[in-house]
């Protein structure tokens, strides 16, 4: 628990600061559904990782953190294929037991498609109520959003994503950043959800960050709201942010 350890000695040097503000108030736990990318990850077997995190959680809880898990390879593994959705059930059910407030089930290789999310929701709901799930969805082979509404229509009510599909994972070869958010908040708005953010405002930050990282934009629904904005300016360039 040395990483938690260090974290609750600077927030209890924070207190002793009258003006400080707190570091954070949750923290976070990652597990697996499958063992072979656990062990390459965590360099351990999914039994092995929830056995080393309940004591975490635990401490975590009794300083008052909030606690997220994360359950990677809810549908495929690169190393043992294709996740049984038992597994993900299980897992998710041991993490909420633990006390982890949320779970975020994580299709870590993006092979997900909706029939196969429809089917793992269906089962990991068995035991653990949809209010406490969160999809995590990667776009690799293009199935993000079609996958992200999968959820969405059977309850799921948080979605991880990262502004211009930011991210990617050293252990799952060819994976590709999490889902865009821009195109997420594009699909949701177009399907009538409202997600209490402007669009417009997060195009243009999915534009700067792509410009000041040197790499290309992932966001779908990020470019062609810019191309369209650069349409209606005559073809000048849209500035990504003030």
């Amino acid at each position: 628990m040395k990483g938690l350890d260090t974290l609750l000695d600077l927030l209890a040097n924070t207190k002793l600061e009258p003006t400080a503000q707190p570091l954070t108030d949750e923290i976070a736990v990652f597990t697996a559904a499958s063992d072979g990318f656990n062990k390459a990850n965590t360099n351990a077997t999914v039994k092995e990782s929830l056995q080393r995190l309940a004591p975490v959680v635990q401490k975590a809880l009794e300083n008052n953190l909030r606690v997220r898990g994360y359950v990677s390879t809810v549908i495929t593994c690169p190393y043992d294929g294709a996740t049984d959705p038992q597994r993900v059930r299980d897992v998710t059910k041991e993490l909420v037991q633990m006390g982890c407030y949320e779970v975020s089930l994580g299709d870590t290789v993006g092979t997900g498609t909706p029939e196969s999310m429809k089917r793992m929701l269906n089962e990991v709901v068995k035991d653990t109520k949809v209010e406490l799930l969160a999809a995590h969805n990667h776009d690799t082979f293009g199935m993000g959003i079609a996958n992200v509404m999968t959820a969405v229509e059977a309850g799921v009510r948080t979605v991880d994503s990262s502004v211009a599909g930011l991210g990617g994972c050293p252990y799952s070869p060819g994976a590709t950043g999490n889902v865009a958010t821009e195109d997420v908040v594009h699909a949701l708005h177009g399907c009538g959800y409202q997600t209490g953010i402007n669009l417009h405002e997060l195009v243009r930050v999915g534009a700067w960050i792509s410009k000041e990282l040197k790499r290309d934009n992932s966001s779908r629904a990020g470019k062609a709201h810019l191309a369209k904005e650069v349409r209606g300016k005559g073809g000048r360039e849209v500035k990504s942010l003030e």
